[in-house]
């Protein structure tokens, strides 16, 4: 059950995520991002905004440059036959990667980056919850399992599909050009932390 949940949400995932680029301009996903910084500089402050902005811009110039697309600079050097072949390729990269599928991409890219910003910016705080409740979780299969009480196999499965859902569904929220609440962001750690707690509670352990 628990891999055919996680299967199921990865492809719809999947299909989502392509759909949506084609759903709206790119100048929807700036305008998002625009309206979220301006929250995050009202809830957060302008430094902290500022510095979430300015690692959204590195993530997103760090996957431009693994990208494998060619660029003028990996070029041979030039002479006739390399030239009309470089010609030939920026003409097909053009009319390939320069139209309104791939610029929207590019643009959710960049909200999807200010959002993981958002994300990192708080997460070493808030592992630290996630993780007592995991704990917290193990500790008390460790008494049920000293008491012979039972443990509840459904109930594991239910949370961890929870939590996998969970999963699912903040990387779609990511890449959606709807607004997030500041403290929406940053509670995904801890709604997580609490499922996987409560999975661990009813996993089976032996004596």
């Amino acid at each position: 059950m628990i891999r055919a949940i996680a299967v199921v949400s990865l492809l719809a995932l999947l299909v989502l995520v392509l759909y949506v680029p084609s759903a709206h301009p790119p100048e929807r996903f700036v305008a998002q991002l625009r309206a979220e910084y301006g929250m995050a500089a009202g809830f957060w402050g302008e430094e902290a905004a500022t510095r979430m902005l300015s690692r959204a811009i590195g993530l997103q110039d760090s996957a431009r440059r693994s990208t494998p697309i060619p660029s003028s600079k990996d070029s041979a050097p030039v002479n006739n036959m390399n030239a009309a072949v470089g010609r030939e390729m920026a003409s097909v990269n053009q009319r390939l990667f320069n139209n309104p599928y791939f610029r929207s991409i590019d643009a959710l890219l960049l909200l999807a980056s200010f959002r993981l910003a958002l994300l990192l910016e708080w997460l070493p705080w808030l592992l630290v919850f996630a993780a007592a409740g995991m704990v917290d979780g193990y500790f008390v299969r460790l008494v049920k399992a000293k008491e012979f009480l039972h443990h509840n196999p459904e109930m594991f499965a239910l949370y961890v599909c929870l939590a996998i859902l969970a999963s699912c569904a903040t990387m779609l929220a990511f890449v959606l050009p709807i607004t997030l609440h500041p403290l929406m962001v940053p509670c995904v750690p801890l709604v997580i932390g609490s499922l996987m707690g409560l999975a661990i509670k009813d996993f089976h352990r032996r004596g």
